[in-house]
């Protein structure tokens, strides 16, 4: 009746052996990207979130930057507005684009921060128009995509202000330029230019899938640890295709501008930050200088 049960002893060897990953994060901040099943299965969800709390309080500065798509397209249904996609981005007129504003910065990101709290933590919701943190402009790539922004700046101060006072931020992904215009950014990209400017030692990007995999079919080819002068190279090969090229070069991107390492890892399985950073085999795919 009691063969699997957790004694006394395993929880003190557990915690012995975490303890040298704990000194190694201690003071440091990581930055979390939350999206994918994580976000949608709620036993995954209160997972994500035990881990978060748990890292703020061995002394981790966590920072949880969040996307909401399939929020997002709910309402979108619920009003009768279609969902349409360029290049894999959320064609975002003004009608969307107030959307986005509600959805994200309102009800995704407080019932995070809500959520954060009823399980032991401290929360505090900001979205990139907070102190006009996340500076954005059109993207123009020769392509329309309505009110979609490519970030131009992000001023770290005010998650820095919640960080010192011991609260996990939990921010929500859309911009402002200098005329008060709202963008809508991908959650990818503006998680790495966060992790960018808040000098992060490194950055956690969870998905569905277990990481970068040379074919996307076998879950065995799964390629540990890639360098960033590796990934044009795997983009040629189309091993990074699809829906993953914007994802590695986001993790690219923050490795690039100091962040010391960025991880893809599998947040459908439970406690997988907690794998990654508490081991030294860690869990999906690394990606470093």
């Amino acid at each position: 009746m009691c063969e699997n049960k957790i004694t006394d002893s395993m929880k003190a060897s557990v915690l012995t052996a975490a303890l040298p990953y704990i000194q190694k994060y201690y003071g440091k901040t990581v930055v979390v990207k939350y999206g994918g099943n994580a976000m949608i299965n709620p036993e995954l969800k209160q997972a994500v979130m035990s881990d978060i709390i748990l890292l703020s309080l061995v002394g981790i500065k966590v920072v949880l930057v969040h996307g909401g798509g399939p929020e997002i397209s709910n309402m979108l249904k619920c009003l009768g507005i279609e969902s349409r996609f360029v290049n894999g981005l959320r064609y975002t007129d003004k009608k969307t684009a107030d959307i986005v504003q509600m959805v994200l910065s309102g009800k995704t990101n407080k019932d995070l921060v809500s959520l954060i709290e009823v399980s032991g933590g401290k929360a505090v919701g900001l979205c990139g128009i907070d102190g006009a943190m996340i500076k954005a402009e059109k993207l123009n790539d020769g392509f329309d995509y309505g009110y979609v922004g490519e970030i131009v700046s992000v001023d770290p101060k005010p998650i820095m202000k919640v960080l010192e006072e011991g609260y996990i931020p939990v921010l929500a992904t859309v911009g402002i330029d200098d005329n008060g215009q709202v963008y809508n950014i991908n959650a990818d990209t503006a998680a790495a230019e966060i992790a960018a400017a808040l000098n992060a030692e490194n950055i956690i990007t969870l998905t569905d899938i277990p990481g970068l995999l040379r074919n996307v079919n076998d879950p065995s080819t799964l390629i540990p640890h890639i360098y960033v002068n590796e990934v044009e190279e795997l983009i040629e090969s189309g091993i990074i295709s699809g829906g993953m090229i914007p994802k590695m070069k986001s993790c690219e991107k923050a490795v690039c501008s100091g962040v010391k390492k960025a991880v893809m890892i599998d947040g459908r399985v439970p406690h997988s930050i907690l794998i990654e950073m508490f081991s030294d085999e860690g869990i999906g795919t690394l990606m470093t200088m």
